[in-house]
């Protein structure tokens, strides 16, 4: 009994300690972020250069709009003739929805498509094609500090294949154009539908 009993104790000990090396290795190979039920990834990436990464996961984020200025109604030669899905990211929402104001580190995105069938069983209309496009937009005022109202935007172009990663626009491309007519804050508020029902002042 006594031989059995020292047996069943090494075993246990040996056990603990094959325990206790592996957790020790998890912990060395999984990186904190990975491990901490509070980190939060980053929403967009920046290579070492600067430019922006395309960004990924945004079409689960919040949908807010989808203007259009199709060349029909502009002369055949509208400036944007594509659809223009666009998502703010779900942080800076529910922060737009309490305040009103886009917070620092608001990502928005812009993603085109063509204008595809013009008829369908419901009637004639316009209805999305293809996607062709995406562009991004950011508030920051440590990035961006010298940008007017801390904005800047980027294009990974307007037709297939996109670029991976691009810079800023020139200031005069876009911030002044979103100064001049945008309603809120550089954001086209006035043409977004879900924001306009979700500001503090429309409850």
């Amino acid at each position: 009994m006594l031989g059995s009993s020292r047996s069943v104790t090494a075993i246990v000990a040996a056990l603990v300690g094959i325990a206790g090396l592996s957790y020790m290795l998890v912990k060395a190979v999984v990186p904190a972020a990975a491990v901490s039920p509070d980190a939060k990834a980053a929403l967009v990436e920046f290579a070492p250069d600067g430019k922006l990464k395309q960004p990924v996961g945004y079409r689960t984020w919040v949908f807010v709009g989808e203007p259009l200025t199709p060349n029909d109604l502009n002369g055949g030669a509208a400036n944007f003739p594509e659809f223009h899905d666009v998502y703010i990211d779900p942080e800076s929402f529910a922060y737009y929805k309490k305040t009103g104001e886009f917070r620092d580190g608001t990502v928005m995105v812009k993603e085109l498509t063509s204008v595809g069938s013009k008829k369908a069983s419901s009637g004639n209309g316009y209805f999305q094609g293809e996607f062709t496009g995406l562009d991004t937009s950011i508030k920051d005022s440590k990035r961006f500090k010298d940008e007017p109202g801390y904005w800047a935007y980027f294009s990974f172009g307007h037709k297939y294949p996109l670029k991976a990663a691009v810079s800023k626009n020139p200031a005069s491309a876009c911030n002044q154009c979103h100064q001049e007519n945008a309603k809120t804050d550089w954001v086209f508020s006035q043409y977004y539908p879900v924001l306009r029902a979700a500001a503090p002042h429309s409850k």
